[in-house]
């Protein structure tokens, strides 16, 4: 039973949203009670923004409807793409509102329907939105509780919540559910007191795991994708592309492809597509194009892209800087230099990009695999010069992004080519044309200077980010004088990365904790210490000692009596995202062929309050397989603006076979604020297998992937 005092105003004034009419509103989402937050200092209708310029107000709106079977609606700019976050929004929704968790339905996505978001990244949900929507949902509690309050003539502090029924505790007989209150009424509110979310020491639902009520439909092959979507008069598009990033079309022969019955071929500008109400069809007619492109390619490759980030005219930001480094040297024993190169990755996700988009008269909807429908929204009305309440997209669920579906080049796609024909046109990008225009995760360079004094304390730390930002690169140690320092391009000289980049899952921090952990493994050794012992002596943040320390008791670690000690054990830490994160790995090495396996993996997390246990553990263990393919074989071949790897013949991602055992605990926080999820267990695994391969063979490897070659390689050096 729940007490909740609370006090509310009735607003006169009609509440505008992103320049939708509230009568429009109720079109789309029928009856029930629809709950406005206002803010407190005005009544007066937010005026709708410029595309690229909206942003949430300060005094955080969101969209409830209660409908009159009890039903509640969230409305979220959110999108699922395989994180789990239907499941943990409910949660923290359900406890907020007192109301049975299959009584919530989350409407997420659609920019007709949900609150403004920027965009499905930084594992920011749970620990920005969350909160967020639990204080709108505890101020939506608290305006039921008034309705109630006036039609049972009790005051509404005198009245207490049970499953989405109010009672009044000294006449039981007298109750009124939410639905009831709901019915055939409209009615906006704001409380001119906000009551406090509940507190952790009451919750019901959030700490607790639940299933993700979208797996049964996934794994049946119900749930609807983009790529799934349906339209009356529909056609695919297949768009001509030359064979590098850097061509561009000089001349265009379709004549033979438009003797295919039904193919019809449109122009817009560069975008030359084929169209036909078979896919296949339309694949076929494509090869019968003949284009002709310019190429102006750039003499760089995946062997010589790090020199040339090292030899580059870049900036240099010092992001980091405390004491005297060139001091500190001075108290050193030993100093250690090292040279880190990471690769281009591609994101591999199983669903490709796509779209479909629709004119209907002066109104454009685009369904989408995005995770930013509303910057796609923007996009979409700033190039077809039309009002953001013209324009509408819709995110069904997506099959994977870990931020390469930002960009949403396929829905300009769609949107130009349906414009162009007057038809619904849906784009699939084929695996070849992902590999090509999707973004990369980016290469880097990493140099890193840094010293022991004789009691293995650490007194110097000079480190040099070149092309890849400093993402995880953040102290954690205790390092008295320590510099960080990123390079990056200089405005006016020529582009160093020649494939586009973007986000991928923890962007550049598995680069940055390899980095580090690296070089922290290698003091260690120098000062003859355990790297267990090593970094909790240097340690100097709490929480990433308590996470070492419960991934040590969860492994089982014993000290090694010498390192390395042939165990083939390594251990990292990190943080991202506000998460800590320890982990440590036993591996195999074959001697003869180089080739690593890994035997177990545990990995321990502070990731404040943990809303979904469960969800949670999914989630790390889905970042510890992803992890694995980076660590041993992603690598992106290229050639100038040419992509050698466009598909998984040659772009080999984790199986089955490769999956070790693995071990996780996430710490019990309840007290404490969310941090993100979705993407800290990642960062540390080519750092963890790093140290182990030297554990157990005294080889270090300093360029990823860690394939066979170059750990036989290693082994020769050693």
């Amino acid at each position: 039973m729940k007490n909740n005092k609370t006090k509310t105003q009735v607003s006169k004034k009609n509440s505008g949203r992103r320049g939708m009419e509230r009568r429009d509103f109720f079109k789309l989402v029928g009856g029930g009670v629809v709950i406005f937050f206002l803010p407190r200092c005005a009544g007066d209708p937010v005026p709708v923004a410029e595309p690229g310029k909206r942003s949430l107000p300060k005094d955080y709106n969101a969209f409830l409807k209660i409908d009159e079977d009890g039903t509640v609606s969230c409305f979220t700019g959110k999108i699922e793409q395989g994180q789990g976050i239907n499941m943990a929004l409910v949660q923290m929704m359900a406890e907020e509102l007192n109301v049975p968790m299959e009584k919530i339905k989350m409407v997420m996505g659609d920019t007709e329907l949900c609150p403004w978001d920027g965009g499905t990244w930084g594992s920011l949900t749970v620990r920005q939105f969350g909160p967020n929507m639990r204080r709108a949902a505890a101020e939506a509690r608290g305006v039921l509780l008034e309705l109630a309050s006036n039609k049972l003539k009790v005051p509404a502090s005198q009245l207490v919540v049970n499953d989405g029924v109010i009672s009044d505790p000294n006449n039981p007989g007298k109750t009124f559910t939410y639905g009831q209150l709901a019915k055939g009424k409209k009615i906006d509110k704001y409380l001119d007191v906000k009551p406090e979310p509940e507190n952790y020491t009451k919750y019901t639902f959030v700490g607790k795991s639940f299933k993700r009520p979208d797996a049964g439909a996934k794994v049946t092959g119900k749930a609807k994708f983009t790529g799934d979507m349906r339209l009356p008069g529909m056609v695919y598009a297949r768009i001509v592309r030359p064979k590098s990033l850097s061509g561009k079309l000089t001349s265009v022969d379709y004549s033979e492809a438009e003797k295919i019955e039904g193919v019809k071929v449109v122009r817009d500008g560069e975008l030359v597509a084929v169209l036909h109400e078979n896919l296949v069809v339309a694949g076929r007619a494509l090869e019968k194009i003949k284009a002709d492109y310019s190429y102006d390619e750039i003499g760089v490759d995946n062997k010589t892209i790090f020199e040339s980030m090292l030899k580059a005219d870049s900036t240099a930001n010092v992001e980091e800087s405390a004491g005297d480094n060139e001091a500190g040297f001075k108290l050193c024993d030993k100093v250690i230099e090292t040279e880190i190169h990471d690769p281009f990755l591609a994101h591999a996700f199983i669903e490709t990009h796509s779209a479909l988009a629709s004119f209907e008269g002066e109104k454009l909807t685009v369904w989408a695999s995005s995770q930013t429908p509303y910057p796609l929204q923007d996009a979409l009305a700033s190039h077809f010069s039309m009002p953001l309440n013209k324009v509408r997209v819709i995110v069904p669920f997506v099959g994977g992004g870990f931020g390469g579906k930002s960009k949403n080049q396929q829905a300009m796609e769609a949107a130009r080519i349906a414009k162009a024909c007057g038809k619904p046109v849906m784009v699939i990008w084929t695996r070849e044309e992902e590999f090509m225009y999707d973004n990369f995760h980016t290469a880097g360079v990493l140099k890193i200077k840094s010293g022991i004094d004789k009691s293995g304390l650490i007194k110097a730390w000079d480190y040099h980010s070149y092309f890849c930002g400093t993402r995880g690169a953040e102290i954690i140690y205790d390092m008295p004088n320590h510099s960080i320092t990123s390079h990056g391009h200089k405005e006016g000289t020529p582009r160093v990365h020649i494939l586009d980049t973007g986000p991928w899952r923890a962007p550049n921090n598995n680069t940055n904790t390899l980095g580090r952990e690296l070089q922290i493994d290698r003091l260690a050794a120098a000062a003859k210490m355990d790297p267990v012992e090593f970094r909790l002596k240097n340690l100097k943040d709490q929480r990433v000692i308590d996470t070492l320390k419960a991934a040590v008791e969860l492994f089982g670690y014993v000290p090694a009596k010498k390192y390395p000690s042939g165990r083939g054990i390594g251990v990292a830490v990190g943080t991202d995202v506000g998460t800590m994160v320890a982990e440590i790995a036993e591996i195999e090495v074959d001697m003869k062929t180089g080739k690593v396996k890994v035997i177990r993996i545990a990995c321990a997390q502070d990731m404040g309050l943990c809303v979904n246990p469960h969800g949670a553990t999914m989630q790390m263990e889905g970042c510890l397989t992803m992890a694995l393919g980076y660590t041993f074989t992603e690598e992106i071949r290229f050639e100038g603006g040419n992509v050698i790897d466009r598909n998984y013949d040659t772009y080999e991602l984790p199986r089955f076979s490769w999956v070790p055992k693995m071990e996780t605990i996430i710490l019990d926080r309840p007290d404490q604020p969310p941090h993100g999820g979705g993407e800290p267990a990642i960062i540390a695994v080519g750092a963890v297998i790093c140290n182990a391969i030297f554990d157990a063979t005294g080889a270090r490897l300093y360029q990823m992937p860690f394939t066979p070659e170059r750990v036989l390689e290693a082994m020769k050096k050693a």
